[in-house]
């Protein structure tokens, strides 16, 4: 019933950029935070970044502040991840997830994120 389609994956030199969107469907998100989690081979999934149902709030990994930029647009519950000055090191699979609550949770180390998307591959060469 729920599904969040992500787009913009591919391959990009280091210190070039890329855009990652993430559409919700089934229901709508436009009302509730939504976020960007990414997981490079043998490791654990980590956090990107989030961004509540308003757009009011948003969070950011360390590794990626600065660099990242998440926005939302209500056409078509889009989510937006543009990520500029990419490093080697950002590669990895990045999944779009959505919450069932309005604001995220930052005691949570999913930020309480429900629903998940099937990830897009970004790599970045040297």
């Amino acid at each position: 019933q729920v599904q969040l389609v992500e787009s913009g994956g591919g391959y990009v030199q280091a210190g070039g950029s890329l855009k990652l969107s993430c559409a919700a469907s089934g229901r709508t998100f436009n009302s509730h935070a939504m976020g960007w989690f990414r997981q490079a081979p043998g490791k654990e999934r980590e956090f990107v970044a989030v961004i509540n149902y308003d757009g009011g709030r948003s969070e950011y990994a360390d590794s990626v502040k600065g660099r990242f930029t998440i926005s939302r647009a209500s056409v078509q519950n889009t989510v937006n991840l543009q990520m500029s000055s990419l490093k080697v090191d950002d590669t990895a699979v990045y999944y779009c997830a959505a919450s069932l609550w309005r604001e995220y949770r930052s005691d949570y180390t999913d930020y309480g994120m429900t629903y998940w998307g099937e990830g897009q591959q970004v790599t970045v060469s040297s």
